[in-house]
């Protein structure tokens, strides 16, 4: 049955169209949220005086839709799971717990949602840098 699910294109084509579902859902969390939850804070208030109450609506707006995405990663990330007939990894016991004298080597490959949620970091950084380089222009005034 498992050579079944590595030869099967359907499920591996279900399964690359899963990751990339993935991968954009991890790129919300530091893009589409934040914006979308900062343009609902704005439409709250009708004067550009700060005061409290759009910025905690915004702020708890991004928790909870942060703590949701991150629910809907872990539920992709199991449908992929399932998909690929990947086994699922035990507890892992972190390298800096484990003492020195310990021979085996317990070194696992990450997981998708491991290297979604990296790559989906080092995009959203990638672009940061390249906009404040690019486009933000200087913060310094015209001489």
């Amino acid at each position: 049955m498992s050579e079944e699910r590595e030869h099967n294109p359907t499920r591996s084509l279900a399964a690359g169209l899963i990751a990339f579902v993935m991968l954009l859902t991890a790129l919300s969390l530091w893009t589409v949220i934040p914006v979308a939850w900062l343009w609902i804070g704005s439409q709250l208030t009708e004067t550009q005086f700060p005061t409290l109450g759009p910025y905690l609506v915004a702020l708890c707006g991004v928790i909870a839709s942060i703590l949701i995405v991150a629910w809907i990663l872990g539920l992709l990330n199991e449908l992929y799971l399932n998909l690929t007939g990947a086994h699922h990894i035990g507890p892992i016991r972190p390298s800096w717990l484990k003492s020195m004298r310990d021979t085996a080597k317990d070194t696992h490959p990450p997981t998708l949602l491991e290297v979604v949620i990296v790559g989906s970091v080092v995009i959203a950084v990638l672009a940061l840098l390249v906009w404040f380089i690019t486009l933000a222009g200087s913060p310094l005034p015209s001489a």
